[in-house]
């Protein structure tokens, strides 16, 4: 069991970790051996609030699948039990960071004395902006 807060536990019998041939540069080591951990998860099984169900779906992006999988794809390190834990470290910060409230944003008005400052830079931009111009004489 993955405690991810106080709310949230994810049973490790709900990840499915399969370990695949990693990209990228690395010689020999990386043609041979399957390194690289891919991590799915399956949020549809879990027993998450809706809401927190929903900012999780938003940060998941592009690695949620139409099925409601989540894949996560680990291959910064050489060995397969690293990359392992990096991949569960990760699904353990989205799922935290999903389970956290946005602060909703209180609408505020500007002060008077915000109001007064903006106007008078505004006067002060124009005026140094009018005096760019080419004089112009009246003969």
């Amino acid at each position: 069991m993955l405690r991810i807060n106080r709310d949230i536990v994810v049973d490790e019998d709900d990840l499915d970790i399969a370990f695949v041939r990693a990209s990228g540069p690395g010689g020999q080591n990386v043609n041979k051996l399957s390194t690289a951990a891919q991590l799915r998860y399956d949020i549809t099984r879990a027993n998450l609030a809706p809401d927190v169900l929903e900012r999780f779906a938003r940060i998941a992006g592009q690695r949620l699948t139409k099925d409601g999988i989540v894949v996560i794809h680990a291959q910064r390190f050489r060995t397969q039990e690293r990359n392992r834990q990096d991949a569960i470290d990760r699904l353990t910060e989205m799922l935290r960071e999903a389970s956290v409230r946005p602060t909703p944003r209180r609408a505020t008005k500007p002060t008077y004395g915000s109001k007064q400052r903006r106007l008078e830079g505004k006067k002060r931009r124009a005026s140094i902006k009018s005096m760019r111009g080419s004089k112009r004489f009246d003969d």
